[in-house]
């Protein structure tokens, strides 16, 4: 039986809903026990809380493999991750991530802060051998009914080239082995889709990927990035983190102003009410909860970042690809 610590406190939207993802999760994978990680009283609360939303039947197979570990602190995303890190040991990130450390778990889920989950995961879990940064890897909806990865997606907000290289190989390594692609396709973000485009680091990636052994396709516009011409893209953290945001925004107006439209008149009501099927399954297509969260690439351990603003819904899918990238 495989173990997961989840950290209960780094939600915005709190405690219960990451109980209830979990208890969820816990339908889904029976054989994965799933360690609370916050203060114990209050998640006692919280499960009993929660149980109401369950049947006898389920609760059954819920109860047995949720366990409690008390961690009284929370890192808070406007604190400092390097100082919070060394003075709030009894944190729910720093107490999570040890459990992974000492073998009591094998993975751990939080939608905590990003940077104090980065120091803290590199500091106690470490890096893999031959790796000098952990990366951050999203999954992105494209139009081909897929997903393109998005590393680094916010950890390294500067990145030597080198790096480049390192974030491509752990990037490959994702989506063959976890989303079954074969031979994954490596695009290099750029402002043109010209050999010699870029700053002086983005180009002399470009020289050391095109001779790191990948399937590398070259350098990709960001515009060109939903069409999943490419399954890997790579970038550093800060251009990264803009490309996600921006996506998220995007997705969000674009859903407003559709529904806005198709309620306008009469006619447009009735083509909304026709074509409800299929703005339901684009908008599943690229509704965060979905996913779950992101993996920090390039650990010891696994380690997944969910959404700040997390609901019940995509604390279970990041439970779940936690689950699938254990196995």
């Amino acid at each position: 039986m495989s173990k997961l610590s989840i950290d209960t406190l780094g939600a915005d939207l709190g405690v219960g809903v990451v109980v209830e993802g979990v208890m969820r999760a816990r339908l889904d994978y029976p054989d994965t026990e799933m360690i609370l990680v916050g203060p114990e009283g209050e998640l006692r609360d919280s499960l009993k809380q929660n149980a109401e939303k369950f049947t006898a039947k389920e609760m059954g197979i819920i109860q047995p493999g949720i366990l409690i570990e008390h961690a009284p602190d929370v890192i808070l995303p406007s604190e400092s991750p390097t100082l919070a890190f060394r003075r709030k040991k009894e944190s729910s990130i720093v107490v999570g991530l040890k459990l992974v450390k000492e073998g009591r778990a094998h993975g751990f889920v939080s939608a905590g802060s990003t940077g104090a989950l980065l120091t803290g995961a590199t500091v106690i879990i470490g890096r893999r051998s031959g790796i000098s940064r952990p990366a951050l890897a999203t999954l992105l909806p494209n139009a081909k009914k897929g997903f393109t990865l998005l590393i680094d997606s916010g950890a390294n907000m500067d990145s030597k080239p080198a790096y480049y290289v390192q974030f491509a190989e752990l990037g490959v390594e994702y989506m063959s082995k976890v989303m079954g692609i074969k031979s994954p396709r490596v695009g290099l973000v750029n402002v043109g889709a010209e050999d010699e485009k870029g700053n002086e680091a983005v180009k002399e990636a470009f020289g050391l990927l095109k001779t790191a052994g990948l399937n590398f396709v070259g350098n990709i516009e960001g515009r060109e990035i939903p069409g999943g011409e490419v399954d890997v893209v790579v970038c550093d953290g800060f251009t990264g983190n803009v490309i996600l945001k921006f996506m998220e925004g995007v997705a969000k107006t674009m859903t407003g102003m559709i529904r806005e439209e198709m309620t306008a008149t009469t006619m447009s009501k009735i083509g909304a009410l026709l074509a409800r099927g299929a703005f339901k399954r684009i908008k599943k297509r690229f509704d965060y909860r979905e996913v779950g969260g992101a993996p920090f690439l390039g650990l010891n351990h696994l380690v997944v970042k969910a959404h700040g603003s997390s609901d019940a819904v995509a604390i279970k899918n990041a439970v779940r690809q936690c689950v699938t990238f254990a196995k």
